[in-house]
């Protein structure tokens, strides 16, 4: 596993390790089943607070890309379905939110652009 941090970006070292593992699982540099390092060794590799390496991968695990297996340690997910699946469930949810609070489809839409302009950029 290869990931590196940048301290001299505006974005926490949580969120960097979380995106380089999310990313290296997407693109099956990191294959499911895969036995993740221990959040203290991973710590001590990067120079980071055991506390940051636990975060990321609890936000990991939210987002289905890893699983806990206690003594077994973090293992990586079959991310593929997984994935499509909780962005599904999300989309599913946010979709009867927007109805119950009164939004037209057309609304509903236009704030998932904007959301998602401001995560992924402008296209």
């Amino acid at each position: 596993m290869q990931v590196s941090i940048d301290h001299g970006v505006a974005t926490p070292p949580y969120e960097q390790l979380r995106a380089q593992i999310a990313e290296q699982a997407r693109n099956g540099v990191l294959p499911a089943g895969l036995r993740l390092p221990t959040v203290r060794a991973l710590a001590e590799q990067l120079g980071l607070a055991a506390n940051t390496v636990a975060r990321a991968y609890r936000e990991l695990e939210t987002d289905g890309v890893v699983e806990t297996h206690g003594r077994r340690g973090t293992l990586v997910a079959a991310t593929g379905d997984t994935a499509h699946r909780l962005a599904a469930d999300a989309a599913a949810e946010y979709a009867g939110r927007a109805q119950r609070l009164g939004v037209t489809r057309d609304e509903a839409l236009a704030a998932v652009y904007g959301a998602l302009d401001l995560v992924y950029g402008a296209s």
